[in-house]
C-alpha cells in the first residue's frame, strides 16, 4: 500500500467550493504520480465524475458494517488495472475523477441523512458532474435520487439487487434500506427495471402489481432465459440512474454484505446488462451500496471497486472504443 498524501484539494466550480476533496493519489483509483506528472487533471474542474463516500448505516436489519463500505471501495481501487481490454484504453483518462472527503453524516434520523445527501447530489448535478455515490445502506438512494428527478423528467432507474426493496417501511423506519426502491418510486418515475431479485415479501406484491406499468422485475431464477436486449429496451434514449446493491451478486462471490442471498448474478451477468444498457441510454449517475467489509476478505472490496470503475467506463466510453 502506497503512502498517503495528507492534504486536500479545492476546485473552482462555484457549486463545489463548499466541499473538501481528497488528493488524486488518495481518491478513487489512486491514480499514480506518473499520470499526474503527464497532466492528468491538471485543472481539477475538468473532472467529470465526483465520487461521494456516504457511509450511512442506520436501518440495517441483519449484518452490519456498511458504514465502512465507501472507504473499503476507495482503498481497494488502486489495485484495479487502469487499462481495460474491452475498450482498449484507460477509461479514467476519458472522464477524470475527484473524490469528495467523506462528509460528517447527520444521523439524527434517516430522513435528515437523506436530506443531507440530496443537497450534496444537487450541487454536483448543478456543477455539471456525474455523481458516483458509495454507500452505506441502500436507503441512501431515496435521497440522492431527488435532484435527478428534478433535472431529468424522463428519468428511468436500472436496479441490481437481491431484494425488491418495495416495502412501505420496515421495523418502524419509513426510509429503511428495505424500502429503498419504494421511496424512489414515490417520485414521478415511470420506469424501474430491477435485475437479480430473489427475495420479495408478500407485503410488496400488491404495490408491485398495482405498478406493473412502472416496475419490471427480472427475477434471478429466470436468468438462464434472460434476453438482455429485452431487459434494457425500456431504457432506450432515456437518462438512467443506476443503483447497484452488491448483494445482487451471488453470495458465492459476494459474502461481504449484510443480507447475502444464494442464487444471484455472476459478474458477467451484471456487466452484460450494464454494457447493453449503456449502448442505448445515457447513464447520468449511480450508486453502489451495501458493501460490509470483512477483514481479510479483500476480494469483495475489490469486486465492488472494480464494479464502480466498470460502471463509469460504460457510462463514458462506449462510443469511443478503438478495439476491433
Amino acid at each position: 500500500m502506497k503512502k498517503k498524501v495528507n492534504s486536500t484539494i479545492t476546485v473552482k466550480n462555484k457549486y463545489l467550493q463548499d466541499f473538501a476533496f481528497e488528493t488524486i493519489e488518495n481518491g478513487f483509483l489512486g491514480v499514480p504520480q506518473e499520470y499526474i506528472d503527464r497532466g492528468y487533471l491538471k485543472n481539477y474542474d475538468d473532472a467529470k465524475v465526483i465520487v461521494v463516500p456516504f457511509g450511512l448505516e442506520k436501518s440495517v436489519s441483519y449484518g452490519g458494517g456498511t458504514k465502512n463500505g465507501p472507504r473499503a471501495i476507495i482503498e481497494a481501487s488502486p489495485q484495479i488495472e487502469l487499462f481495460d481490454e474491452e475498450f482498449w484504453l484507460e477509461p479514467f483518462l476519458q472522464f477524470g475523477v475527484l473524490t469528495m472527503k467523506a462528509p460528517k453524516i447527520d444521523t439524527s434520523s434517516v430522513a435528515k441523512s437523506l436530506e443531507q445527501l440530496e443537497k450534496i447530489t444537487d450541487k454536483i448535478l448543478q456543477a455539471g458532474k456525474f455523481p458516483l455515490i458509495l454507500g452505506g445502506e441502500h436507503s441512501i438512494t431515496a435521497g440522492s435520487i431527488r435532484p435527478f428527478v428534478k433535472k431529468y423528467p424522463d428519468l428511468a432507474i436500472l436496479h441490481f439487487d437481491a431484494h425488491a426493496d418495495l416495502r412501505d417501511g420496515y421495523d418502524g423506519e419509513y426510509f429503511s434500506h428495505a424500502s429503498a426502491l419504494r421511496r424512489v418510486m414515490d417520485n414521478p418515475i415511470s420506469t424501474l427495471i430491477s435485475c437479480g431479485i430473489r427475495n420479495i415479501s408478500a407485503s410488496e406484491i400488491p404495490f408491485l402489481e398495482a405498478n406493473s406499468k412502472r416496475i419490471k422485475i427480472h427475477f434471478a431464477k429466470d436468468k438462464k432465459n434472460w434476453n438482455v436486449q429485452e431487459i434494457v429496451a425500456p431504457l432506450k434514449d432515456r437518462p438512467v440512474f443506476l443503483t447497484f446493491d452488491i448483494d445482487g451478486f451471488d453470495s458465492g462471490i459476494m459474502q461481504a454484505t449484510g443480507t447475502p442471498e444464494p442464487g444471484g448474478m455472476q459478474w458477467d451477468d451484471a456487466l452484460e446488462i450494464i454494457r447493453q444498457a449503456s449502448k442505448i441510454c445515457k447513464i447520468v449517475g449511480s450508486d453502489v451500496v451495501e458493501l460490509a467489509p470483512v477483514k481479510y476478505l479483500h476480494s469483495c472490496d475489490f469486486l465492488a471497486s472494480k464494479l464502480c470503475y466498470k460502471i463509469l467506463s460504460h457510462a463514458f466510453c462506449n462510443n469511443i472504443s478503438t478495439f476491433k
